[in-house]
C-alpha cells in the first residue's frame, strides 16, 4: 500500500513536467531578447577594453595623445598651447579610406590660437595592443585662426589606405603654435605731378 501513494504521485510530477516541457509561447520572444542583451554586452565590453587600451597607451606617452576609434572617448593632452581635449568623431569610410573629425578643445575655455601639428595612424599590434610602425602614416594638419575665436576647433581629416576596421589608433603630437602673421605697413608716398 505504501507503493500506490509513491506511484501516484510520481504519475503527477511526470504530468507536471510534461506540462513544462510544452513550449511557452513567450520564448521565441525571450530568446531574442537575450541575443540582444549578449550583443549589447558584448559592444560594452569591446569599449571598456578599447578604452582602457587608450588610457594606457597615453599613461605610457611622452609626446602627444593617442585616440583609439573603437574607445569612442575623448582624451586630455598637456600641450605647449595649454591642456587640449581631444576627441575623434563621425568616423566613416570614404572612397579611399576614412573621413573623421577630429575635435580640440582648450580646457580653460580660452581661445586656441592658430597651430600646427602632426597626426600619425595605424593599426594596433593584436598581442600587446601597442601601435604598429610598420605601415603607420602622418600628416600635417594646420589650424587656421578664426574671425571669432573659441576654445574648440573641428578639423575633418582623412586617413588613406586603411578602413574602420583596420584603424587602431590615431596619435596626435608636435603641436606648435604658428607664429602670429607680421601685419603689412603701408608707405605714403607723394603724387607725381606730371608738368
Amino acid at each position: 500500500m505504501t507503493k500506490h501513494p509513491r506511484f501516484l504521485l510520481a504519475c503527477a510530477a511526470l504530468f507536471s513536467l510534461a506540462g513544462c516541457a510544452k513550449q511557452n509561447p513567450q520564448m521565441p520572444e525571450l530568446k531574442t531578447e537575450v541575443g540582444q542583451l549578449n550583443q549589447k554586452l558584448q559592444r560594452l565590453t569591446d569599449l571598456a577594453i578599447a578604452l582602457e587600451q587608450q588610457t594606457t597607451l597615453n599613461r605610457q606617452s611622452s609626446t602627444g595623445v593617442y585616440l583609439l576609434p573603437a574607445a569612442k572617448s575623448a582624451a586630455l593632452l598637456k600641450s605647449d598651447i595649454g591642456q587640449l581635449e581631444v576627441q575623434l568623431t563621425r568616423v566613416a569610410p570614404d572612397a579611399t579610406g576614412i573621413q573623421a573629425v577630429l575635435e580640440i578643445k582648450n580646457t580653460s575655455g580660452q581661445p586656441l590660437p592658430p597651430f600646427t601639428a602632426s597626426l600619425s595612424w595605424g593599426q594596433l599590434d593584436p598581442v600587446t595592443g601597442k601601435p604598429l610602425t610598420v605601415d603607420m602614416q602622418t600628416q600635417t594638419i594646420t589650424v587656421e585662426p578664426d574671425l571669432l575665436p573659441g576654445p574648440v576647433k573641428t578639423v575633418e581629416v582623412k586617413f588613406n589606405q586603411v578602413t574602420v576596421d583596420t584603424l587602431g589608433f590615431v596619435h596626435l603630437h608636435n603641436i606648435l603654435a604658428t607664429p602670429p602673421a607680421q601685419p603689412v605697413v603701408a608707405t605714403a608716398t607723394t603724387p607725381v605731378v606730371a608738368k
